[in-house]
């Protein structure tokens, strides 16, 4: 290994594939996790944030590491590798994925989760043993992906950008550090987060969205089949969230308004994220969900339910990969916290707790209205007083609001660019914004701006 490529794994930091330890306390917790998981790389001299120490490499160390590994049941056969970094040295323990799962240490069973080794419960150890022989879908080779034709360099440092990792290395030394290429071979994480069409490989990461007018889900307004990256989809269906659910606007006299939103937006995209985090991919033919109803919004979710699961106890990996490129860009949460986090975003956005249903084939999560919103719809205008307005807005109205709020002097043409709409649509909610008296034309068409009136 190379200088410049220790450089890029410490910009990275640790992950499902790297480990940084300052010395060899409870190292073979993390070499076992890593031959339950697919391999990884423990590095020695580093601080757990990303500080190089240093370290004293003996002989005598590396028997000790070697004896470690080799008194685990079964036995694992580790390599060493020795380098220098601005002069101070760091010893690599590389481990090979196991052949002979499940592993353990003296101090029990660990596998690889997120950046962390977590040691597994009783029933966490049985439901492993019944999965060991499955190789994890994100890992797996894709036999299809042609590197120099399907891959996405632009979406792939777009992605750097988002994690804050340097490009000290080639695309496919990086992508091989971040586990996503192996042997020069792309894995299936790689198709569905970086390849041009990942729907080309897998047209099952399709999202579909929907707005239902009733409540039985009979009638259509609108349906979009969301497609790209996994990063792109989630994206996009937020953007279609946000566009078709409504906000209330609280005007308080103060420069900034009050906006009150009809669902709790945040944890509807932790809810997106894990959707396609724990999606079951192997099997085409099924589209995940995400469905708008007068009274609520409802996501399904393709997954298999794993054997054992009990709902809040259980946790297990679906695509550990795909999970850990998601979690270096600060989207979703480790894995067994999601629910936990969305119950805990929408006590704090005074919503109803989601409601989950985790069946054989499908699982759901349905969010309703916040306590807060309905609050300001149940409230008659007639009531409000005329300093403390109340406006409920459309997902639409709102980002039109919005445009104008940024830029006063802003043309109709140029809002229909920037949201993708049609001019006649943005003309038509512009007249829905005046008749709210939420804004006023000063001037002529062509010269004049918007006011935005925040009192009445």
């Amino acid at each position: 290994m190379k200088e410049k490529e220790l450089k890029f794994l410490i910009s990275q930091g640790e992950g499902y594939n790297i480990e940084f330890k300052e010395n060899v306390s409870s190292i073979d917790k993390d070499i076992v996790a890593f031959a339950n998981s697919s391999s990884g790389r423990i590095f020695l001299g580093i601080s757990d944030i990303g500080k190089v120490k240093g370290i004293n490499i003996t002989n005598r160390l590396k028997s000790q590491i070697i004896d470690l590994a080799r008194n685990c049941d079964p036995s694992i056969k580790v390599s060493l590798e020795s380098l220098k970094y601005e002069g101070k040295s760091v010893l690599v323990v590389n481990v090979p994925e196991g052949e002979d799962k499940p592993y353990q240490c003296r101090h029990g069973f660990f596998l690889r989760v997120g950046s962390n080794s977590q040691k597994l419960k009783r029933d966490e150890i049985l439901n492993f043993i019944l999965e060991v022989n499955k190789r994890t879908f994100d890992t797996l080779i894709n036999r299809e992906f042609d590197f120099d034709r399907d891959f996405d360099n632009e979406k792939f440092f777009k992605y750097l950008e988002m994690a804050g990792i340097s490009p000290v290395l080639n695309a496919k030394e990086m992508l091989t550090s971040l586990g996503v290429l192996k042997n020069g071979k792309a894995t299936n994480a790689c198709v569905l987060l970086f390849a041009k069409n990942p729907q080309k490989f897998f047209p099952q990461s399709v999202y579909t969205a929907v707005v239902y007018r009733d409540k039985e889900g009979t009638e259509v307004i609108k349906r979009e089949e969301i497609s790209g990256s996994l990063f792109e989809i989630v994206r996009k269906v937020m953007d279609f969230v946000r566009f078709y659910t409504k906000v209330a606007y609280k005007f308080t006299g103060k420069p900034r308004r009050e906006e009150i939103y009809e669902y709790p937006l945040e944890a509807i995209r932790e809810a997106v994220i894990n959707s396609v985090m724990h999606k079951y991919y192997p099997e085409s033919g099924h589209n995940n969900l995400l469905a708008i109803y007068p009274d609520r919004i409802e996501i399904e979710n393709y997954w298999i339910r794993p054997k054992g699961f009990v709902l809040g106890k259980t946790k297990f990996r679906r695509n550990p990969l795909i999970v850990d490129l998601f979690l270096r860009v600060g989207l979703g949460e480790k894995i067994g916290s999601g629910i936990a986090r969305m119950q805990k975003i929408c006590k704090k956005e005074n919503a109803p707790e989601p409601e989950i249903k985790a069946l054989e084939r499908y699982f759901y999560i349905t969010f309703r209205p916040s306590y807060a919103y309905m609050k300001f719809v149940e409230a008659s205008p007639l009531k409000t007083p005329l300093k403390t307005p109340q406006k409920i807005l459309t997902g639409l109205e709102s980002r039109i609001l919005n445009e104008i709020i940024g830029n006063p002097r802003i043309s109709g043409r140029e809002i229909a660019e920037n949201l993708g709409i049609g001019l006649d649509t943005v003309k038509e909610y512009l007249e829905r914004l005046r008749k709210k008296n939420l804004i006023r034309r000063i001037g002529p068409k062509k010269g004049g701006y918007w006011e935005v009136l925040e009192s009445e």
